[in-house]
């Protein structure tokens, strides 16, 4: 990337990462929880859970910028840089495929949130709306094409205006007094739900990851910052702020209704915070969280419009992707990274409105896409951390943080997936393993073996395994495999 380009400052970086996060998934996280099965003291055991490990998470990630600074362009990097080729292909892949996933998810959940005022729209996955929806991909592919520092301006500038109403909904179930002590601990274990504390704790976790998606934006846009350093900075700060914000949403809205009700809201509204606002202030409180998904969410989609094609361009520019995916128009962008990534976005739109899949059903993939990536970054952070490396420099504090971040993140890495269940790990798999034809075009490209060491073929061997064993569960109509969707 060129030094011309490295323009972005704590700032903006910030806010691109918060604009990365902050979308569709605040509005539905409490209905979400209880919907999953969650009660009161399950979900604060997820919570709790998810600070400490994704705390590890960003401490990894900030270190790693440090240590690491040439390796920019995203996390992917830190999977190629430590484990391989294949392996390193393959997080690149899942990122990319994540970020596709969440686009799409995106775009349901603005469409539908649209219908309250257009109900011709539906739940934001009939015909109407994938025209409408196709149309605002095509215009925002035509800005990011004329300008990536514009967009990240804009969605700087917007995040601000998005959280106002988020804040304005905790100050009202605060001064309104709807916080209840009583509904807050009814049935505080769940006693008699048919989850044990531990399932419900588990339960959580789809919800917990993919609301922190896009935490690690600052990393991947760490290219396009004036320092590198800066990136990791302005991802903790991001996690810390967001946290703090989703946390007090979480145990208001618990407060307000119980499990039951917040239940119902997902059934009743496209999203469950519209239910816990109007159950607080009144019909226009709906009105007012319907008008903050719009905004939220069309900003979600612009920035991931930026993280899209980005992650096409990250790896072919570290060797990993096609060298097509690296070349620019006369602006400066990306040229086939940003189509390329429109494309498959539209493809993924077109079958998820003609099997009408939920919200969740997308968001649950792009979550369960983005897990393996994670996981490799932190276990890429702890080799690095036990040859010293990820340590040099340190003393003291320093170095027992970055230990305690880097065995933290990979414990959390690992829970991410045992709390996701196999048959999550399967679907996974049907996504990942269809990405290997770019891994094959690339390295005939290049001249190169195809699998430079065993570990690359046994990485192989494993997803191709799981893929035809998914096939093989399905075709037999296996009630495991069902349970991935």
């Amino acid at each position: 990337m060129e030094n011309n380009q490295k323009t972005l400052g704590m700032v903006p970086l910030v806010f691109f990462s918060v604009g990365c996060t902050l979308a569709s998934g605040v509005f539905a996280l409490s209905g979400d929880f209880a919907y999953a099965g969650a009660y009161t003291l399950g979900t604060i055991l997820g919570w709790v859970i998810t600070f400490v490990g994704m705390l590890g998470l960003v401490g990894c990630f900030f270190r790693l910028t440090i240590v690491k600074p040439e390796l920019t362009s995203g996390i992917y990097s830190y999977a190629k840089s430590g484990f391989g080729e294949y392996i390193g292909f393959s997080s690149a892949w899942g990122y990319w495929i994540s970020a596709v996933l969440a686009y799409v998810t995106f775009s349901t959940g603005f469409l539908g949130s649209l219908s309250e005022l257009l109900p011709f729209l539906g739940d934001g996955l009939n015909f109407v709306s994938l025209v409408i929806g196709s149309i605002i991909l095509w215009l925002l592919v035509w800005l990011l094409l004329n300008g990536v520092n514009t967009a990240v301006i804009i969605n700087a500038v917007a995040v601000i205006f998005k959280c106002l109403p988020i804040i304005f909904l905790v100050v009202a179930a605060l001064v309104a007094g709807a916080f209840d002590w009583d509904t807050f601990t009814s049935n505080f274990t769940g006693e008699g739900s048919g989850m044990s504390l531990f399932e419900q704790t588990k339960a959580c976790i789809f919800t917990t990851v993919w609301i922190f998606i896009g935490i690690e934006g600052a990393v991947v846009l760490s290219t396009r910052a004036k320092d590198t350093k800066l990136a990791g900075k302005a991802s903790v700060i991001s996690f810390l702020s967001l946290f703090a914000l989703y946390f007090i949403i979480s145990m208001l809205s618990m407060g307000v209704a119980d499990h039951d009700t917040l239940c119902k809201f997902t059934d009743d509204y496209t999203f469950s915070m519209a239910g816990v606002m109007e159950y607080i202030v009144g019909p226009w409180g709906a009105a007012l969280v319907n008008i903050a998904a719009v905004i939220s969410i069309g900003c979600a989609l612009l920035t991931y419009v930026i993280l899209v094609s980005d992650s096409a361009y990250g790896p072919a520019s570290m060797n990993c992707f096609p060298k097509i995916f690296v070349k620019k128009n006369k602006k400066g962008q990306p040229v086939y990274s940003i189509i390329f990534g429109a494309i498959f976005v539209e493809i993924f739109m077109i079958v998820a409105t003609v099997n009408a899949a939920s919200y969740q059903n997308c968001y649950y993939l792009s979550t369960i896409a983005i897990m393996i990536p994670y996981m490799l970054s932190a276990f890429y952070a702890f080799k690095l951390t036990c040859t010293g490396q990820l340590t040099e420099g340190q003393s003291g504090t320093g170095k027992i943080l970055t230990w305690i971040a880097a065995i933290i993140g990979s414990i959390y890495g690992i829970w991410m997936l045992y709390a996701s269940s196999f048959s999550y790990i399967l679907v996974c798999a049907l996504m990942y393993l269809p990405g290997s034809i770019l891994y094959f075009i690339k390295r005939k490209e290049d001249g190169s073996k195809m699998f430079p060491k065993a570990y690359d073929l046994g990485a192989f061997i494993v997803v191709a395994g799981m893929f035809l064993l998914f096939f093989v569960l399905l075709a037999v109509g296996n009630e495991f495999v069902l349970s991935g969707f």
